[in-house]
This record gives C-alpha cells, sequence and structure tokens, in this order.
C-alpha cells in the first residue's frame, strides 16, 4: 500500500506509488550552490555544498512521510527516500566527490527508546545510490539532549554544546562527507556536528537533509 495515497502497490513499486513519487515537492537545490538551505550556514560553519530533497511544508500530505519515519518504526520510508535522493545527488556535480556518508548519530539512551537511527537509515538509502560507505563509527552523541522542537537557533546551539566528538578521525581524512539528517529548521544540531568534523579532522563536509522546512 503506497504511504501517502493508499494505493496498492504494483511488484515493482516499494513504500509510494509511481505517482506519489512523482509528485514528492523536490527542492532541485542539489542543482543550485547558493540555495536556502547552503545559505541557512552562510558564516556559521565552512561547508562544501547543503541541500535538501524535498519541502517540508505546513498542510502537504508529505509531511507524513517524515512523522511516520520517525515516530512510526518505518525505518524503510528512510531508506527509499534516501535512495531517491542519492540517484539525484550522484548526477550532480558537487556531490559526485563524497568519499563518505555520516549521519547525524543518536545519543544511546534516545537510539534504545527509538529502536533506530532515522537519519541512519536514509544514509543507508543515499549509500545504495552513491556507493559511499556510512560511517557510524565516526561521529558520536555523547550528551543526552531534550527535544529542540521549540527552541530558537541560540537555544538549540547552546543545548548542543559539547554533545558530539569524533572517533576514528583518520576514516575521514582527506575526504568528503555527506553529513545527513531527516529535516533542517534552524541547522543547529548539523552546524554543530559539521564543526565538530572539521574541527577533529582535514576533512571536507557537505550537508544533505531529506526535508526543508518552510512556511513557503
Amino acid at each position: 500500500m503506497c504511504s501517502i495515497c493508499h494505493d496498492g502497490l504494483s511488484l515493482y513499486e516499494e513504500v509510494l506509488c509511481t505517482s506519489c513519487l512523482y509528485h514528492i515537492p523536490r527542492t532541485r537545490f542539489w542543482n543550485w550552490t547558493d540555495n536556502p538551505v547552503s545559505q541557512i550556514f552562510w558564516g556559521r560553519v565552512n561547508l562544501e555544498h547543503a541541500c535538501s530533497f524535498f519541502y517540508f511544508r505546513k498542510g502537504s500530505r508529505y509531511r507524513k512521510l517524515l512523522h511516520m519515519l520517525k515516530y512510526q518504526g518505518r525505518e524503510d520510508i528512510g531508506v527509499f527516500l534516501g535512495k531517491q535522493f542519492g540517484l539525484e545527488l550522484k548526477n550532480s556535480e558537487p556531490y559526485k566527490p563524497i568519499t563518505a556518508i555520516i549521519p547525524v548519530p543518536l545519543h544511546p539512551k534516545r537510539l534504545k527508546e527509538r529502536g533506530y537511527n532515522q537519519a541512519e537509515a536514509i544514509a543507508r538509502g543515499l549509500s545504495e545510490a552513491m556507493g559511499a560507505p556510512v560511517l557510524t563509527d565516526v561521529l558520536l552523541r555523547n550528551v543526552y539532549t531534550q527535544t529542540q522542537t521549540k527552541k530558537s537557533r541560540m537555544e538549540r546551539l547552546q543545548n548542543m554544546a559539547g554533545a558530539f566528538t569524533v572517533n576514528n578521525p583518520e576514516k575521514v581524512e582527506s575526504g568528503h562527507v555527506l553529513l545527513v539528517d531527516d529535516v533542517i529548521t534552524t541547522g543547529a544540531t548539523l552546524e554543530t556536528c559539521a564543526q565538530t568534523l572539521l574541527d577533529s579532522a582535514d576533512v571536507k563536509v557537505s550537508v544533505g537533509t531529506l526535508a526543508y522546512a518552510t512556511n513557503a
């Protein structure tokens, strides 16, 4: 059954029917260097590139995909959408040099509560399409933080202080990693993760998220 329209799926379809997959509100930001996601990080952290796969708008029926991925155990949605995203990125010149994919990590306590890391599911799909390995033992989360949904960007940054550490930096040395998360709003978590990587290794960092939250 299609996760959007609930029509039956053919043998060649998974998660979404062909029509709903076609109508995903893609941003096309991977073809646009100075896109709105990249601009979030201007003057904050030295990224190579940044983009999102689709728009996360109020009232859009595609919003529920992220809710199912994050809270309803639908890890398969993350893998599927990650692969669709990866099929776009592998044909985009800025993302062809990617050597590894790193999902934003969950704290072990949060991981135990949820059972899986939604960003890692997305990363696995990206890896399937792009061919770059997923590294889950490089960027670690060592501070358990409360939900950030209602916090401002500055409050989120303060909440993230010291939350991440880098292990095995040699695995990304002289590489170009794609840092992956499910949705970007203020960019505080991704900024902190990226800066932690940049401070710990000679590495280039780009960012990719499934969704870009916008009121437009």
